[in-house]
């Protein structure tokens, strides 16, 4: 059987994550090719109901992550998670284990997220208005803000998610896996 590949798409919150992963999956799903989207916000309402965002927590939650994505890629299952993924070991734990890995990188200057985050009204399952509520002291749990965000030092592609279209970042990002072994 042929192994699956695993693309992380990573970034800040309201880098535009979300929308550019199901343009992914819609555009490979166009091209044949089925891809199964491993959401953080969706996953993390049944791993973690009730999440204090700790480091501990997120460390459980990011290595069960990985876990699932080995194991769907390891079963012939092409996977596309969705997730910030903050420190950069939660990133190269899912390298290390899944043959076929590619990351990307949504970069986003923080004020262009923030204005995102307040203007987005469908959150596709992220909690609602996380940088205001940091901002006001609420919370310090909120990567780039009250918790690092560590960039990908080498991701195999990098996307100007302040400039580019999802669907734009989503061609790119195929463009990138058709040159690829693991998509033929």
């Amino acid at each position: 059987m042929k192994r699956g590949w695993c693309v992380w798409v990573t970034g800040l919150p309201g880098s535009g994550k979300s929308v550019v992963s199901e343009a992914l999956v819609r555009r490979l799903n166009e091209k044949g090719v089925h891809a199964q989207l491993l959401s953080s916000d969706v996953l993390r309402k049944i791993l973690t109901p009730k999440p204090s965002y700790s480091l501990e927590e997120r460390d459980v939650f990011y290595s069960t992550l990985v876990y699932f994505a080995r194991l769907l890629a390891e079963n012939g299952v092409n996977v596309v998670i969705d997730a910030t993924g903050n420190l950069r070991r939660y990133r190269e734990a899912a390298r290390e284990q899944i043959a076929y890995f590619f990351e990307v990188y949504l970069e986003c200057p923080l004020d262009v997220c923030v204005r995102r985050e307040a203007e987005r009204s469908k959150t596709r399952g992220a909690p609602r208005q996380i940088y205001v509520k940091a901002k006001e002291g609420k919370t310090n749990t909120v990567p780039g803000v009250g918790q690092p965000y560590e960039p990908p030092l080498e991701p195999e592609v990098r996307v100007d998610a302040e400039r580019s279209t999802p669907a734009g970042a989503a061609e790119k990002i195929l463009q990138k896996l058709l040159g690829k072994s693991a998509l033929r």
